[in-house]
């Protein structure tokens, strides 16, 4: 991929072959990966869309995260990143890349699973960045239970839940107060809210969960000139996958679709651009399809 502007047969843009049929210890990091996903590191080229604003990304250490806080570094914005205690070495990459884009990185890491530790977040993009004006929600928490929903356990439902709805709720009421009109919130769903796989139905749950939220958000927010929206990845070749699936799954991950191949976090990197930016300013409670051709039905 030369950047993202180019023109290019997406279909082959990245290799369509079968992944390596290994799993990485959870919540996975970038360097175990025996094929490494494409963040956009040497592609994404900037253009200046969102010069001097302030965005908190959660889960910003790899995969979509890592994507979204480079391309926001090379469109001009400051990046707060949130992320594990555990993911520490793959944030400090993030880091690297904000930082070689010439803007200003911050590092929370810790349990999002707390609403205190979430309004830290908050609080500390305000006193380091100067204020607010984009809340990326896009951490999340997903284990495959490839039997049955007698195998889900009420601990991992409340993992689930807590990881990708509460703390949606709770980084969001404590990002109102700093968004002043113009600003943005943006939350990663899924195509499992739409076509929800058996072995994530917990994980699918929470997606379609977030949906909801984004729409509803979206009106209640409408007049204060906050825009609300989300985007829906499809099969997205990052840390997660391999963390949490078991290898006959990676193995074939996003073979299924349309392009017949995973997409790579880079691909997604400019739907949130997109919906940060001013360019999005009549759109607001919507959703983008990231998915190689899989409906959102």
């Amino acid at each position: 991929m030369s950047d993202q502007t180019t023109p290019q047969n997406p279909t082959d843009q990245y290799d369509s072959a079968e992944h390596p049929a290994e799993s990485i210890e959870h919540p996975g990091r970038t360097q175990d990966m025996p094929e490494k996903p494409d963040h956009g590191e040497e592609s994404y080229r900037g253009s200046g869309r969102l010069e001097g604003k302030r965005a908190v990304i959660t889960g910003g250490d790899s995969g979509i995260g890592r994507a979204v806080a480079i391309a926001f570094a090379r469109e001009g914005a400051d990046v707060l990143i949130s992320y594990l205690p555990d993911e520490e070495e793959d944030a400090q990459e993030t880091v690297r890349w904000i930082e070689q884009a010439g803007r200003k990185a911050v590092t929370v890491p810790g349990d999002i699973r707390d609403e205190a530790h979430c309004q830290t977040i908050i609080d500390t993009a305000v006193s380091e960045l100067g204020g607010l004006d984009i809340l990326v929600n896009n951490a999340a928490y997903q284990m495959s239970q490839a039997k049955s929903l007698e195998d889900i356990t009420t601990e991992q439902l409340d993992r689930v839940m807590k990881t990708n709805i509460y703390a949606m709720f709770w980084l969001s009421k404590a990002a109102l107060p700093h968004l002043k009109p113009g600003s943005s919130i943006i939350n990663t769903s899924s195509i499992q809210a739409y076509q929800p796989s058996p072995e994530l139905l917990d994980y699918a749950t929470t997606k379609a969960g977030i949906v909801n939220f984004t729409k509803g958000l979206a009106k209640y927010l409408a007049d204060k000139g906050v825009r609300v929206n989300t985007v829906a990845p499809g099969p997205i070749w990052t840390p997660l996958i391999p963390a949490t699936m078991p290898e006959e799954k990676v193995e074939s991950f996003g073979q299924q679709t349309p392009m017949g191949r995973a997409g790579m976090p880079a691909e997604l990197a400019p739907a949130f651009v997109f919906f940060a930016s001013q360019e999005s300013s009549y759109v607001t409670g919507e959703r983008i399809g990231v998915t190689g051709g899989q409906p959102l039905a």
